[in-house]
């Protein structure tokens, strides 16, 4: 008998189908992927194991733990078993991390809780634990807060908090998507460690093929709320028959189709000069001078019309910073930037006829949008930039053009962002920044929190775009495999400075500088397919899922 018994769960929240005869089972020391786009039901799969389900829930089917029935048992019976022998990690650390409450006591909460110990003895179990997680005592004393902490620290928190009783199945629910490519595979190989170590069944969830091709035993395809797929790892992606699953490879590894401009004019739109950038840290003393921190140092680049430049590096290196500085929102120390010969920089005020040559595309479109507004109001947030600002009609027909330009419908503009999903938020935040016709869209990791088909039809419609308007792209990313898609060359950015620049294809084919090796060999890979399989997908023409 298997370990986890997933045995046709149906679930209803108030009478809505949500998830349809789900059966897969986990056993002790094994790896299951449980893949699927936003909606497929892979979280709702996993809140049903934990019985962590909103009200008007009504479940079927069944979900044994060696044997017990878990959709039998009381919330208090529930209560016992989460933590003990049922543990989960959450996609955002910082959400699941109480601010105020120091990481020692976090992670010695689960302690006290299911072992009755007392705090001395729940805080030594802490300890060891976050030992176990890689957290050494002499650099993360049990003392430190989350907020001491980067975002692959925190993620190494939460496990810790999910594993210090040694649970008999973990359940990780897209711990590793907002975390750059090096600090992602260390965290995947830690849990393959744990795994071994405590002969633990791990339910990993995520939207990612690549991450798990190389990580999971075996793989379960979700898609509205059912499985069509599964398999072991090792074979699924060679003989995999339904075409969502075709879909998703496809996705996953999708190029965008652009037209190269070989008439790229020789005068470069954006120049960086030596730039630098500090920042003052708090006084050690109170008669020294404050000490100072340089996120960017001395670092010069150009981009030219009608490029596509990317902007690669983990977290820290300085690019966010960098990139702040040329949108003219921080001032640099040292250096210059100029966007068509004129200083982003006047004294110390940014030009109006300097920023809106300027637009930004977020990694989160809805925190970057005021839900109260309507879209057409949204949208046409930066025609304060201009100094003749258009009439009611004018201003009504931009907006229902930027909306058509990428996909959507004029009458859109009349809705709340809320009505959208994420793929179509992220198109209103590119009609935002497309309505007053800059020279320069900066994209800040504009796809990397969306599934791969709609990343997909992004990148296709950026690529697009910039045929049609002429427009030029910085593009910031970790995720590499985007980087490699959509630009012309790259920089590679590590600690404040530029180590690495060139054509795209030949930075990534032939890097030269051992951090471009590092991030390049971090990166998950998709397996590769037999040749008519390849062949197959090939003559896709689009992603359809």
């Amino acid at each position: 008998m298997s370990l986890l018994q997933i045995d046709q769960l149906s679930l209803a929240i108030h009478g809505t189908p949500i998830l349809r005869d789900i059966s897969f089972d986990l056993d002790a020391g094994q790896i299951v992927g449980v893949i699927g786009e936003s909606g497929s039901g892979k979280s709702m799969t996993a809140y049903s194991v934990m019985q962590l389900l909103p009200e008007g829930s009504r479940t079927e089917g069944a979900i044994s733990l060696n044997g017990d029935n878990l959709l039998s048992l009381s919330e208090e019976q529930m209560c016992s078993l989460r933590g003990d022998e049922l543990g989960m990690v959450f996609q955002e650390p910082m959400t699941a991390l109480n601010p105020v409450k120091s990481i020692g006591d976090q992670v010695a909460e689960t302690v006290r809780i299911h072992r009755q110990a007392s705090r001395a003895e729940s805080l030594r179990i802490a300890r060891e634990t976050l030992d176990r997680v890689e957290l050494p005592a002499d650099r993360f004393p049990l003392s430190r807060y989350p907020h001491e902490l980067s975002g692959g620290q925190r993620q190494r928190v939460v496990i810790a908090m999910a594993i210090a009783l040694r649970p008999k199945v973990l359940i990780a629910d897209e711990p590793t998507t907002a975390l750059d490519v090096t600090t992602q595979a260390q965290i995947l190989k830690l849990l393959r460690r744990l795994v071994r170590e405590d002969n633990m069944a791990l339910m990993m969830i995520t939207h990612d093929l690549a991450v798990v091709s190389d990580l999971a035993d075996d793989i379960v395809i979700m898609k509205s709320g059912e499985v069509v797929e599964t398999g072991a790892a090792k074979t699924l992606f060679q003989s995999m028959t339904h075409p969502y699953t075709k879909a998703l490879f496809e996705a996953s590894s999708h190029v965008p189709d652009r037209a190269l401009d070989s008439d790229a004019e020789a005068a470069p739109l954006l120049q960086i000069s030596h730039v630098s950038r500090d920042y003052v840290l708090p006084r050690t003393s109170l008669l020294a001078s404050p000490p100072k921190f340089r996120a960017v140092n001395d670092v010069s680049f150009t981009i030219q019309r009608g490029e596509s430049l990317g902007l690669v590096g983990e977290s820290g290196c300085g690019k966010s910073t960098l990139t702040r500085a040329i949108l003219g929102l921080e001032e640099v120390q040292e250096g210059e930037i100029l966007i068509e010969g004129e200083p982003v920089f006047s004294g110390h005020e940014v030009q109006r006829s300097v920023r809106r040559k300027m637009q930004v595309v977020f990694q989160d479109p809805y925190g970057s949008f005021n839900p109260r507004h309507r879209v057409a109001r949204l949208v046409s947030e930066p025609f304060h930039l201009l100094d003749t600002q258009p009439g009611s009609a004018e201003r009504a027909e931009a907006v229902a053009d930027a909306l058509e330009s990428v996909g959507l419908e004029g009458s859109d503009g009349r809705k709340y962002i809320h009505e959208f999903s994420g793929g179509q938020r992220q198109r209103i935040a590119i009609a935002r920044a497309l309505i007053i016709k800059p020279k320069l869209i900066v994209l800040d990791e504009a796809v990397s929190a969306l599934d791969v088909s709609i990343r997909a039809q992004i990148l296709d419609l950026l690529a697009d775009l910039s045929d049609r308007f002429g427009l030029t792209y910085l593009f910031i990313s970790h995720d590499l495999s985007v980087v490699r898609s959509i630009t012309d060359r790259v920089l590679v950015m590590k600690a404040g400075q530029i180590v690495e620049e060139g054509q795209t294809d030949a930075v990534f084919d032939n890097p030269q500088h051992v951090y471009t090796k590092s991030l390049i060999e971090a990166a998950p890979r998709l397996p590769d397919l037999p040749t008519e399989l390849t062949a197959k997908l090939a003559t896709q023409n689009e992603v359809s899922i």
